[in-house]
């Protein structure tokens, strides 16, 4: 009998262990992107997501993630569903209440499409390179200047390195890096985490110390009609293969942005200390600017934008013997002249974007241009894709 008993003791133990176990990982943790106090959306072990909101006179609400969910309501007028496991990374997302897309007020917001939107971050496991550490810290500086191009008052951040404000004598070389169609000058440093990413490569002496210029990629010259930014495409020069709405914003680069910076911080003003990147519209944005102008900029990083055509399968590629000028045609003079382009791009990007950036690395490679090509796996065309090409791409800078 008492063997009878311990053994029973003895499965009890168990099956409560495994319970409180089950019910530990299904319960999940609050989301680090949740506002303060907020119990939702809860991450579970598995990645998957449960989403829960208050609204007993909703008659319908949906989640917009990376599929519709119908979310289900219980009699106290409370909504919930749980996702399939999600790809790690920082995702945009929505409500939709009764047909009306909304944001979650359980969520940060973050400007991305163009607006304020929701946003979750899915942890990676073991990777840690866009977290805060226990290391030296960079300051993110928010800087209003006036544009002749524009007539008017701009905004930028700008991250100097650790120990910027104490050694006064020292000067850094300049990374003007830019985020994508939808968003804005926020973007690197909210949703990037451009100063951990930075702060972290500076510390383990992967990257060197630099000074890093987020200005909004857009802009109207004084006197001309407000310009809407087209987020997937825009009219294209046939001889210089520009997208138009991006001149002014280019003049701005060049002629107000680069001589504030210089002016105003302790910068290496030439150009083997300057470098452009950007991400999606962005990149092509620098592609655009830098190879316009080569007299001013030394390095070029692409991430999921380059130079290639989008466009339709089975679309011509782009013939880069007559872009930008002809800037490709003598490969020599440019390997000479140009110290790195860089190119990165996710495996999971949608197609007609991940097989133009190919088709753009495949004819610089044809055209013996040297340059390094980089796919991230497994991400797509979102935050952690390029989290990713800036730790990849800085360590090369400036070396």
């Amino acid at each position: 009998m008492k063997k009878i008993l311990k053994s029973i003791l003895l499965f009890q133990i168990l099956v409560a262990s495994l319970c409180q176990a089950q019910t530990t990982n299904d319960d999940g943790m609050p989301a680090t992107s949740n506002v303060p106090g907020a119990n939702y959306p809860r991450i579970h072990s598995d990645l998957s997501v449960t989403f829960h909101f208050h609204a007993p006179k909703a008659r319908s609400i949906g989640l917009q993630l990376d599929k519709h969910y119908d979310m289900e309501r219980d009699t106290n007028g409370d909504w919930s569903v749980t996702t399939r496991p999600q790809v790690f990374g920082f995702h945009y997302y929505w409500l939709i209440i009764d047909g009306e897309w909304v944001n979650d007020p359980t969520s940060e917001t973050f400007f991305g499409v163009g607006k304020e939107t929701s946003g979750i971050e899915i942890p990676e496991k073991g990777v840690d390179f866009y977290d805060v550490k226990n290391v030296p810290h960079g300051e993110i500086r928010q800087h209003l200047y006036f544009s002749k191009t524009t007539s008017a008052w701009r905004r930028i951040f700008v991250y100097t390195p650790p120990g910027y404000d104490q050694k006064t004598k020292t000067r850094y070389p300049v990374l003007y890096l830019q985020h994508g169609g939808g968003e804005d000058d926020r973007g690197w440093v909210i949703q990037g985490r451009v100063n951990n990413i930075m702060d972290n490569l500076i510390a383990e002496k992967k990257a060197k110390p630099m000074i890093i210029v987020m200005e909004k990629g857009s802009a109207t010259k004084a006197g001309e009609a407000l310009q809407v930014l087209p987020f997937g495409g825009g009219s294209r020069s046939a001889s210089t293969n520009q997208f138009a709405f991006m001149q002014a914003f280019e003049d701005v680069v060049i002629n107000d942005l680069i001589p504030m910076i210089d002016f105003t911080y302790r910068t290496l003003p030439d150009r083997n200390h300057r470098a452009m990147a950007g991400l999606s519209m962005g990149g092509m944005q620098t592609f655009q600017i830098t190879l316009n102008h080569l007299d001013k900029f030394a390095y070029i990083g692409g991430f999921s934008g380059a130079g290639g055509r989008f466009g339709p399968p089975g679309a011509a590629p782009l013939d880069i013997s007559k872009s930008y000028n002809g800037v490709f045609n003598d490969p020599a003079a440019f390997n000479k002249k140009v110290k790195l382009v860089w190119i990165g791009v996710g495996t999971a990007e949608p197609k007609m974007m991940h097989d133009g950036i190919i088709a753009f690395h495949e004819a610089l490679e044809k055209a013996r241009i040297k340059h390094v090509f980089y796919e991230s796996p497994g991400t797509a065309h979102e935050w952690q894709t390029w989290r990713i090409d800036l730790k990849e791409f800085a360590p090369l800078l400036f070396q």
